[in-house]
């Protein structure tokens, strides 16, 4: 079925889909971050393909590249029974508009995305730490974080530590 998708997507998008791969039986597309919403929009809305289903919106990080963001969309189509990824690469502070309005679980997900990596989806209705406390600083998913950093989580009760119950 990603043959379907690979040629319906090449036929509307051409030269802006930049690279097709297949791993894991999955299809990839990879686009450049202008192109990408409209892209998993077309996706979601083709009566052909009806990728309905966001998954995951996941990063990766290469920071020896000057765009060292890899984001990547998985959508799945229950008509097709097959899922899509789509990878944008993003440089350093670049931003990209959020999905949130498209899909409820865009929310979350891009949050997590922003908490780990650093990553801003503009347009976010709460684009805040999900996963970290909000006074953490850094991006602990990026290679560049160190490994040795530890900063403290509860000063609540540093003075007055709580008493052992044994």
């Amino acid at each position: 079925m990603s043959d379907k998708t690979q040629e319906i997507a090449k036929q509307r998008f051409g030269e802006r889909i930049h690279e097709v791969c297949t791993d894991f039986d999955e299809l990839t597309l990879i686009t450049a971050s202008d192109a990408a919403l409209e892209l998993i929009r077309f996706l979601r809305d083709d009566p052909a393909l009806q990728y309905l289903h966001l998954s995951d919106v996941t990063c990766a990080d290469w920071p020896e590249r000057e765009k060292r963001f890899g984001l990547v969309y998985h959508l799945y189509s229950f008509e097709l029974s097959a899922y899509v990824r789509i990878k944008v690469w993003l440089a350093e502070g670049e931003e990209i508009p959020t999905l949130s309005g498209d899909w409820d679980t865009a929310d979350w997900l891009e949050r997590e995305v922003y908490d780990m990596f650093g990553i801003t989806f503009s347009g976010h209705p709460d684009l805040r730490r999900i996963l970290m406390w909000p006074e953490f600083e850094g991006h602990p998913l990026r290679r560049d974080f160190p490994l040795t950093y530890e900063m403290p989580h509860f000063s609540h009760n540093k003075d007055k530590p709580p008493e052992v119950i044994e």
